[in-house]
């Protein structure tokens, strides 16, 4: 609603509201036919097209009265789209190219008389027929359309529209009353539109009411025309276009054809009594705009209000969600993520039979036990320890034991990656001790969060060893193994592996990391200096800046 209003005829009669019924007609091949998809797209169509003809009444700003009647004309080809008889897709077929020409028409007139006028409310205008002919000639033509007054298009669109309604079969009483009534709404909507801004006394506006020029009064006059023009000679239309798209979504042959008479009939009587009903309630229409505020106003739950109170629930749910989750706790954040990995991963393990052990493991050398025996002893330490300090001294000793088994298993290279990483978490992670509180680890927090702790972090540590051991099980894939022993030295000139697949074959992949550790560490480096600068206060930063430190 708060597009330009060209934009908004654009996207409302051509293009995006339309999207999900071409959707629907390009499905109708392969799912019409069945009463799952006929009952569904017709009491949901027939509902929509009814409630928002309604809504459309009680509009006093004319884009959004507009709007509503689009969501009218989607309810109605929704509707439509759910039969599955020629005349029925015939109808739907021809009211998308009716609507298009009238929506498009109207919308770029409230354009005009937004414009003109400086106001857009059905209720601050009047009488400007005398200072804006062409709007008012454009406004005349596309509402006698939208209300399927002969001889215009709309006409046509309605006698098919009502055709189709009776030979859709055991739901053609309910489309018929729906379509007759979302019909009689929209010819006093359409008449409202029409005629209340253009006659009657003229009312005073915001701005000094003009005609608006004449890029801005092209388009609706011609489309406006071509309404009429189609009503009068169909056959410009028919077989190459609205009977064509018919057969498209029919998947089917047709030999319908369009014409202004059909004769004396039924669908002519429901045109009668429709035109009979939008007169009436044109006539009264100030009363039917309070009756139906009225009955909005006292209906319990509206689409808006529901609407509203999703969203005012979506909010108290996410709120109270972040409070639980994004507590600002690093300790709820770990327990978070490893309480998830360890719940949803074993519990993937086991509903895929994923579980496995080697059948091929052979006894554990000698020299390792001494190795096992200090992991085990650091794990102890760092679990039952309440100094940090200690802890992350004892994490490094576990990281030096691990580097010790990639070394005896002839993994030098990874074994030193790990041991400088090791060195580095304990140095760095010490220093960052300094500036924190005291520790007060679990000896505060409970007999049943220790357990929780406890259950998390035994279960987690069992999926980890779960997971290796399914991966040990399978047969060795040597493919990318032999594929650089096989290429590491013709291609790259190197005999070490790790090295070559680091340097060359994922060259891009490297200089990627090392751009991001320089970056990092240049970060930390400005971090740092402000730092200083500013522990030096505002005499030394100045000189700083002066070059003089």
């Amino acid at each position: 609603m708060a597009a330009p209003t060209p934009v908004s005829a654009y996207l409302h009669s051509a293009t995006m509201v339309k999207a999900g019924v071409y959707l629907l007609a390009r499905m109708h091949p392969g799912l019409g036919g069945t009463d799952a998809w006929m009952w569904s797209l017709i009491l949901v169509g027939g509902i929509t097209a009814v409630l928002s003809s309604v809504i459309a009444v009680r509009q006093t700003d004319l884009k959004l009265k507009l709007a509503y009647t689009t969501v009218m004309a989607l309810g109605t080809l929704t509707m439509f789209l759910g039969a599955d008889t020629e005349l029925a897709l015939a109808a739907a077929m021809t009211f998308i190219l009716v609507h298009s020409l009238y929506k498009a028409t109207l919308f770029l007139v409230v354009g005009m008389i937004d414009h003109g006028t400086g106001t857009r409310r059905i209720d601050e205008v009047g009488g400007l027929r005398g200072a804006m002919p062409i709007a008012a000639a454009a406004a005349l033509l596309a509402a006698f359309s939208m209300a399927g007054f002969p001889p215009f298009f709309g006409f046509i669109g309605k006698e098919m529209m009502y055709e189709g309604a009776l030979a859709i079969g055991p739901a053609a009483p309910f489309v018929v009353v729906a379509a007759v009534a979302a019909n009689a709404l929209m010819i006093a909507v359409a008449l409202a539109v029409a005629l209340r801004p253009f006659f009657g006394s003229l009312k005073p506006t915001p701005k000094k009411p003009h005609e608006a020029p004449w890029m801005m009064w092209a388009g609706p006059i011609v489309l406006a025309s071509l309404g009429l023009l189609f009503g009068l000679v169909p056959g410009l239309v028919d077989t190459t276009l609205v009977i064509r798209a018919a057969e498209a979504v029919a998947a089917a042959p047709s030999d319908l054809y369009l014409s202004l008479w059909h004769g004396f009939n039924l669908p002519l009587l429901l045109s009668a009594v429709t035109v009979a009903l939008g007169l009436a309630l044109y006539w009264h229409y100030d009363a039917a705009m309070r009756t139906v505020d009225g009955v909005f106003v006292r209906i319990p739950m509206t689409g808006d209000r529901g609407y509203d109170a999703t969203m005012a629930g979506l909010v108290q749910v996410a709120d109270a969600q972040t409070e639980i989750l994004q507590g600002g706790l690093m300790r709820r954040y770990l327990l978070t993520v490893m309480a998830a990995f360890f719940l949803l991963i074993g519990y993937t393990l086991i509903a895929k039979d994923a579980l496995a052990v080697p059948s091929e493991a052979g006894p554990v050398a000698a020299y390792m036990w001494p190795i096992v025996g200090l992991i085990v002893a650091a794990t102890g330490v760092t679990v039952f320890t309440q100094s940090r300090l200690a802890a992350i001294c004892a994490l490094g000793t576990l990281g030096t034991a691990i580097a010790l088994v990639f070394m005896i298993y002839g993994a030098p290279d990874v074994a030193m990656t790990q041991l400088m990483v090791e060195i580095l978490v304990v140095v760095i992670v010490a220093i960052i001790l300094l500036r924190l509180p005291g520790f007060h680890g679990s000896a505060h927090a409970g007999r049943v969060g220790r357990l929780r702790d406890a259950v998390v972090a035994i279960g987690s540590g069992a999926v980890v060893t779960a997971i290796m051991l399914a991966m040990v099980s399978q047969p060795l894939d040597r493919r990318l193994t032999d594929y650089f022993e096989a290429h590491s030295v013709l291609e790259a000139h190197g005999r070490n592996l790790v090295n070559v697949i680091l340097v060359d074959f994922r060259a891009l992949d490297t200089f990627g990391e090392i751009a991001v550790v320089g970056i990092a560490g240049l970060a930390c480096f400005a971090l740092i200096r402000l730092r200083r600068r500013q522990s030096r206060g505002p005499e030394a930063s100045q000189a700083a800046g002066d070059g003089t430190v």
